[in-house]
């Protein structure tokens, strides 16, 4: 009896002793700064909760592509070089404060209940239905360079490998389909980014910048409609040049004369044939070019809808003047907000009246936002700067259901609040419904590995395609 008792208060104290070492251990820990120790776990759940969100999003993405009857043929992408404001635009934040709301404290609705945009976007709001707002895109990168690079590449910038962009992607991917005079990659007015749009597969996947303006009397599309030079004075040069052609017509049946009067003569088409059409805009009615807006910006996006029609695959409308609104940002965007309002919003109507919404993707959103608390002070005097955490991205047609908002940021603009979306994601779903394969092999100059998109294992974030929309 006696050793049994002695037993059992052993067993007792070991209990006791055991809990106490567990107590003092972990006190140990907390004051040794390493209280994450009992934070991994919710971290580790959190983590498991993402991973198996992505996985559901790309399964369900995938299942709605293929049951998809057309697929993405064109696309035009608005590009708000520097940077547009989402508090002061498409994701406003009525009741914020002066601080971060500023002059356009105002709100209207859109034709889709439950979905505002601020006052300055009034046609806009009446296209509701037909376009999807992306209210929690992210990438945290706050330079022009680098986050433009990560919008329209969807790599890492900084990498041994100058990645392609989308546009070079789209060229690269429907040369077979495409056979059109105009080039297949198309960029108004100048060149949209601060990279090599092309990356490394090379020139033939360069964009052509139209430089001119649409809006003139004349849009005179370089190396297409040359200034001074009227289409009887053109004909009569290429009428002089043929005469000329002594040599050509003694060679004519050699491969390499044959190569060389197939690309005379496209040239040819393309300034003095159908090519050179597509950017006469003299060709549409007075009253739809006023609806486009008597405005730079208007009239590329009547020039992009004629792209459209002849089939070229990716516009680009560089808008003019630019978003990065550090100074003087509400006079700015006073003045912009009403161009693109006008413009897009007829582009929309216009291309759904057309029959060519379902395959074209149209998208528009700059590089990032911009900081949601405005800068009063010298030398800003009510300025926004560059803001990467989250911004807001139109998508309308090409696959995509209109009347839609994706994700959500917090109360002030700050943060995402519901449903990241990475440029891995955005641009994930683009080629998604363009039937081009994000994991393909893309041809490297050096026969270096280079893919479509990175995966999640080379650092890119990625929270799933966009299958809410699809």
């Amino acid at each position: 009896m006696k050793t049994n008792h002695n037993q059992e208060n052993q067993d007792s104290v070991t209990r006791r002793d055991a809990m106490r070492r567990v107590a003092l251990g972990a006190a140990g820990v907390i004051a040794a700064g390493g209280a994450n120790v009992f934070a991994a776990e919710p971290d580790k759940a959190a983590q498991q909760k993402a991973a198996e969100d992505k996985k559901a999003r790309d399964t369900a993405a995938k299942a709605k592509a293929k049951d998809k009857k057309v697929q993405i043929k064109s696309v035009i992408q608005v590009f708000l070089w520097g940077g547009m404001s989402h508090n002061d635009t498409w994701d406003p934040k009525q009741g914020s404060g002066y601080d971060y709301m500023g002059d356009f404290d105002k709100v209207i609705p859109t034709n889709v209940d439950g979905i505002q945009l601020t006052s300055l976007f009034p046609k806009l709001a009446q296209q509701a239905d037909k376009y999807s707002l992306i209210r929690s895109m992210t990438h945290g990168n706050n330079g022009h360079e680098t986050a433009a690079y990560l919008m329209q590449t969807g790599h890492l910038p900084g990498g041994r490998l100058a990645y392609p962009s989308v546009g070079a992607i789209f060229t690269f991917f429907k040369k077979e389909q495409y056979k059109g005079l105009i080039p297949p990659y198309v960029v108004m007015l100048e060149a949209a980014g601060r990279f090599s749009e092309e990356g490394f597969l090379g020139p033939a996947y360069k964009p052509f910048a139209t430089g001119g303006d649409p809006n003139a009397g004349r849009f005179e599309v370089q190396g297409i409609v040359n200034r001074g030079i009227d289409d009887a004075r053109q004909k009569a040069r290429r009428e002089l040049a043929d005469k000329s052609n002594v040599m050509g017509y003694g060679v004519a049946d050699a491969p390499e004369m044959a190569d060389a009067e197939a690309a005379r003569q496209k040239a040819y088409g393309l300034i003095l044939g159908s090519g050179k059409e597509v950017f006469n805009l003299d060709n549409e009615p007075t009253e739809l070019r006023d609806r486009y807006g008597r405005h730079t910006f208007g009239q590329e996006c009547l020039a992009a809808r004629r792209m459209v029609e002849a089939g070229v695959p990716y516009i680009t409308i560089s808008f003019p003047g630019g978003w990065d609104t550090h100074s003087n940002h509400f006079s700015t965007m006073r003045n912009q907000c009403v161009s693109l309002d006008q413009g897009l919003a007829m582009l929309l109507a216009d291309l759904k009246e057309r029959g060519l919404l379902d395959s074209t993707l149209v998208w528009c959103t700059g590089e990032f936002g911009r900081t949601p608390k405005i800068s009063w002070e010298p030398p800003w005097n009510g300025g926004r700067h560059h803001y990467g955490n989250v911004f807001t991205v139109l998508v309308a047609g090409g696959g995509f259901k209109g009347g839609k908002v994706v994700g959500s940021s917090d109360d002030k603009g700050e943060n995402v609040k519901e449903r990241p979306v990475y440029p891995a994601d955005l641009l994930g779903s683009f080629y998604l419904l363009a039937g081009i394969d994000a994991t393909a092999k893309l041809p490297h100059p050096w026969g270096l590995d280079a893919y479509v998109l990175d995966t999640e294992n080379e650092g890119m974030k990625s929270a799933g395609l966009l299958e809410e929309i699809m």
